[in-house]
């Protein structure tokens, strides 16, 4: 029974939610273009399937992946678990440093990759850029680029909470690289590159991060949840830019020496 209630209250708020999009959408088509809805009955039909699936979707999110998110930072960081000791709790805790928490920044990393692969919003933008492109950009290499990325990101961002450094200098020095590689980059890739940043931040990865980024905080003394526990979304959508610059200008690279290669051949 409470599971029904939540879905009801959960497909009230996606209604709420989804409707002014649909209302605009309407509207413009209706009285500034003046022409009639096309397909409106494939769309209503869209329109039920797409807040159906959100209202199950988050409602799972709610359910399975946000709790095990946090059951899962802080069984990571038990000091059974880093080798704290049984039982020592602050005290043995207080004594490691981040060497200690290698299970951690793997389980972050593994945890933004994945995600992000099964993120809808990537996975739209991939097939479009895919089908825009011609082939050229291929879905696939654009979704692990952007994985790897978060997986980065992610990955660096435990380490931030173990270590207590300062989230401001990290994200100043990761948009730096960024200015440097948007001078190099193909011209191309770069307006790609800076989208694939905001894509990444959608219905699957921030519920899983966010529960990371807080359990971790919650757990390793001497961080507060507030202050420390937030900020890993911010490396998330970071590091996507810096790797499918980097994806693209490798890409390039090989092209270049293939030319050159086969150039040699033919003289």
């Amino acid at each position: 029974m409470p599971v029904l209630i939540q879905l009801v209250d959960t497909l009230w708020t996606t209604i709420l939610d989804v409707a002014p999009i649909l209302l605009i959408l309407v509207l413009f088509q209706v009285l500034v273009l003046r022409q009639k809805v096309p397909h409106l009955r494939r769309m209503i039909l869209g329109f039920i399937y797409v807040v159906l699936g959100l209202d199950l979707f988050l409602v799972g999110l709610e359910m399975a992946l946000f709790p095990l998110g946090e059951i899962m930072a802080r069984q990571l960081t038990d000091p059974a678990m880093v080798g704290a000791g049984d039982g020592g709790a602050a005290a043995g805790l207080a004594g490691l440093d981040w060497r200690d928490y290698l299970w951690v920044y793997a389980f972050a990393a593994a945890v933004g990759f994945s995600t992000t692969i099964a993120e809808p919003a990537l996975i739209a933008v991939s097939l479009k850029v895919n089908e825009v492109s011609g082939g050229s950009v291929r879905a696939w290499g654009l979704r692990v680029a952007v994985a790897v990325g978060v997986a980065f990101g992610v990955s660096l961002g435990a380490l931030r909470i173990v270590t207590g450094w300062p989230l401001p200098l990290l994200i100043v020095i990761g948009y730096g690289i960024v200015i440097v590689q948007t001078v190099f980059a193909p011209r191309q890739i770069i307006p790609l590159a800076y989208d694939s940043g905001g894509v990444t931040t959608s219905t699957v990865t921030v519920p899983l991060v966010t529960a990371l980024g807080l359990g971790l905080a919650t757990n390793i003394p001497g961080r507060s949840p507030l202050i420390d526990g937030f900020g890993l979304i911010a490396l998330a959508s970071l590091f996507p830019m810096i790797t499918v610059m980097g994806y693209a200008q490798l890409g390039a690279l090989l092209a270049r020496r293939a030319a050159r290669r086969q150039a040699r051949e033919d003289s």
